[in-house]
């Protein structure tokens, strides 16, 4: 199975406006893998910006759709029609509201949590079985709305830390690929001091 392609797909919103904010989690840790691999992302039909490489020596395509978050579905899913990809090689990277900030939580499948990119990829490509790795953001302080919450960028000493945990989601992904899930979720299912 070394010859299956992997499909990482960070969520975002793309543009200026929504740059460094927590909703952008997913695009953060696909931006070091893109980095860590030496290449540069291109545009791709499937309304993504696209990278292939290899992780781990596994082939594998790098993604960030330049759709809104909410309409993430459509590219993922021309993606994984383009590069023939199983949704058991799919891996989405995404930001999450009930996990502590900084903590990562791996799993494969589930609900979508009311997260609307999670939503769109399942109602676009028929199915929640695929890996996900889940960036802890932390909930809203006081009586925030969880939606102006997400879009907002990391407060000051949450991006003391940001580098790090960056870091350390895309060392969770290679695990992912290179290790399986029972194995990478020993390692980074805990939170993020441990």
């Amino acid at each position: 199975m070394t010859d299956a392609t992997w499909l990482v797909v960070g969520l975002g919103n793309p543009g200026s406006d929504y740059e460094g904010t927590r909703h952008n989690a997913g695009f953060f840790i696909v931006d070091e893998l893109a980095e860590r691999a030496g290449g540069k992302f291109k545009a791709h039909r499937s309304r993504a910006d696209v990278l292939e490489t290899r992780i781990e020596g596994h082939r594998a395509v790098l993604a960030k759709p330049r759709s809104y978050m909410n309409e993430s579905g459509g590219p993922v899913a021309a993606l994984r029609d383009y590069f023939k990809v199983d949704p058991a090689h799919l891996i989405v990277i995404h930001d999450e509201l009930d996990i502590p900030f900084g903590a990562l939580r791996l799993k494969s499948g589930g609900g979508d949590n009311g997260h609307n990119g999670l939503k769109s990829i399942r109602r676009s490509i028929g199915t929640g079985d695929f890996l996900r790795v889940r960036f802890g953001i932390g909930r809203p302080p006081g009586r925030m709305d969880a939606a102006a919450f997400v879009l907002k960028p990391f407060a000051g000493t949450e991006r003391k830390e940001l580098d790090w945990l960056i870091d350390r989601g895309a060392d969770a992904v290679q695990a992912l690929i290179s290790d399986g899930l029972d194995a990478a979720q020993n390692t980074y299912n805990t939170d993020a001091t441990a």
